[in-house]
C-alpha cells in the first residue's frame, strides 16, 4: 500500500442535475484511488486521472474536512445549496476503504454533513462504516440517511477473484442488516453483474433473495462497462488468469471502439429480463422509494426524479417513453415550476400528459402513473 498525501483545491462535486439513482446533487472523493482493487472498477479508466497503480496506491486529501466545512457553510453564498443526499465517497474511491482506518476522514465529514442539515447516502463495499453507526443514526433522525453496498454477486468464491480487497458478501450483508435494525434505510447495488460469470438467473436470484433477507429497501442493478484502455486490459487479464475459456466471449460482446465501454444492446436486453424477474419475485423496488426523498427535494428536483423513475419502470415493461427527456427539460429550468404552471406547454418536450402528472405531483407529491408503475414493479404476477 502506497499513500500520497495531497492538498486539494476543492472537495464537493456538484452535479448539473440531480442523480435519480442516488437522489444526490453532490459527491466527493476524500481519497483518490481505491485499495479495494475490484477487477471491474472503471476508476482505472484514464479519464479519471487517478495517479499511481490503481488498487495499490491512493492519494489522501488531508484538507478534505476543512474544504467541506467551507463548501457546505451558507456563509458568503448568494444561493444556498439545494437539499439532496450527499454521497461522501464513490466514483474513484470508497470512503471506508482500508486507508480510512488511519486517516479517519469519514467521521469528521459526516459530522459536517450533520451540522449543515444534509441527508446522507453512503455507498460502500466496506464494513468499516459500522464504526460510525451512532452518528449515521443521528443524521437519519435529523435529515435522513441511507446506507448501500454494491455487489457483483453474493457468491464468496467469485467475490474473492473480482473483489480481492473487500469483505466477503456475507459480511457486507450483515453490515446492511445492522443498519436496518437501527432504523436506517438500506439498499443493494447489484452492479456490475459480470457477463458469463454472475449473469445467470441463479446468481441474480440469490442476490435479490439475500437483499430481501436483510431487509433491503431497494435493489438497483446494472450491467458492466469495459472502457478501452487500462480498465479493459486489467479486467481481461483477470479473466485470462481465472476464466481463460470465457475470454473470447467477452471480446464478442464488447466492441473494441466503444468509447463508453458498453456491451452490445442485445446482451443488456437479455440480462434486463432476469433482473425484472427477480425484482418481481422478491417484490423489491428497483429505484429508491419516494418515501425516502419526497419531503427533501425542491419541486423541480422532485419532478426530475419521479419522471426518471417513471421512465425506468416504463422501459421495464418494454414501453416507449419520453419521460426521461421531459425530466431533462425540467432540470434546465431556472425558476420553480410552480411559477410556470401557465406556461408549461411552451417547454420543449413537455406534453399534456406530462402537464397532468406535473400538476398532480405539485398538488400531492406523487402521481397515479408513478404509483401504478411501482405497484407493477412489486407485483409477483
Amino acid at each position: 500500500m502506497n499513500i500520497k498525501e495531497i492538498q486539494a483545491k476543492s472537495l464537493l462535486r456538484k452535479y448539473k442535475k440531480i442523480d435519480s439513482w442516488f437522489i444526490s446533487r453532490y459527491g466527493m472523493n476524500p481519497y483518490r484511488g481505491c485499495l479495494h482493487n475490484c477487477a471491474y472498477c472503471d476508476g482505472r479508466d484514464a479519464k479519471y486521472n487517478v495517479e499511481g497503480d490503481f488498487g495499490k496506491e491512493v492519494s489522501v486529501k488531508t484538507n478534505a474536512v476543512q474544504l467541506l466545512e467551507k463548501e457546505l457553510s451558507p456563509k458568503g453564498k448568494r444561493k444556498p445549496l439545494k437539499k439532496a443526499y450527499i454521497l461522501p465517497g464513490g466514483g474513484v474511491g470508497d470512503l471506508y476503504q482500508p486507508v480510512e482506518e488511519k486517516y479517519r476522514l469519514g467521521k469528521k465529514i459526516l459530522q459536517i454533513i450533520y451540522k449543515y442539515n444534509f441527508p446522507l447516502h453512503i455507498l460502500t463495499k466496506s464494513v468499516l462504516v459500522e464504526r460510525d453507526i451512532k452518528l449515521i443514526k443521528e443524521i437519519n433522525k435529523k435529515t435522513r440517511a441511507i446506507v448501500s453496498s454494491s455487489f457483483s454477486s453474493v457468491n464468496e468464491d467469485i467475490s474473492k477473484v473480482f473483489e480481492p480487497g473487500v469483505p466477503l458478501p456475507v459480511r457486507r450483508l450483515e453490515m446492511l442488516n445492522t443498519f436496518k435494525q437501527n432504523g436506517v434505510a438500506i439498499g443493494m447495488f447489484l452492479l456490475p453483474v459480470i457477463p458469463f460469470i454472475t449473469d445467470e438467473f441463479e446468481y441474480i436470484d440469490n442476490a435479490f433473495r439475500s437483499a430481501k433477507d436483510v431487509g433491503a429497501d431497494f435493489v438497483l442493478y446494472g450491467g458492466m462497462t469495459l472502457k478501452p484502455g487500462i480498465q479493459k486490459d486489467y479486467f481481461l487479464n483477470v479473466i485470462k488468469k481465472n476464466y481463460p475459456s470465457k475470454l473470447q466471449d467477452f471480446k464478442k460482446i464488447y466492441e473494441a471502439d466503444n468509447q463508453y465501454g458498453q456491451a452490445n444492446w442485445n446482451y443488456y436486453k437479455k440480462i434486463e429480463s432476469l433482473f425484472i424477474k427477480a425484482a418481481k419475485k422478491y417484490q423489491l423496488p428497483t429505484r429508491i422509494p419516494l418515501k425516502y426523498f419526497g419531503n427533501i427535494l425542491c419541486i423541480n428536483d422532485l419532478l426530475v426524479v419521479i419522471f426518471e423513475h417513471i421512465d425506468h419502470y416504463l422501459k421495464q415493461k418494454g414501453e416507449k417513453t419520453n419521460y426521461g427527456y421531459a425530466a431533462y427539460q425540467v432540470s434546465l429550468l431556472k425558476e420553480p415550476i410552480t411559477e410556470l404552471k401557465e406556461k408549461l406547454t411552451s417547454i420543449e418536450g413537455i406534453n399534456q400528459t406530462h402537464i397532468n402528472a406535473i400538476n398532480e405531483i405539485i398538488d400531492t407529491g406523487t402521481c397515479k402513473l408513478y404509483e401504478d408503475l411501482l405497484s407493477n414493479n412489486l407485483s409477483s404476477k
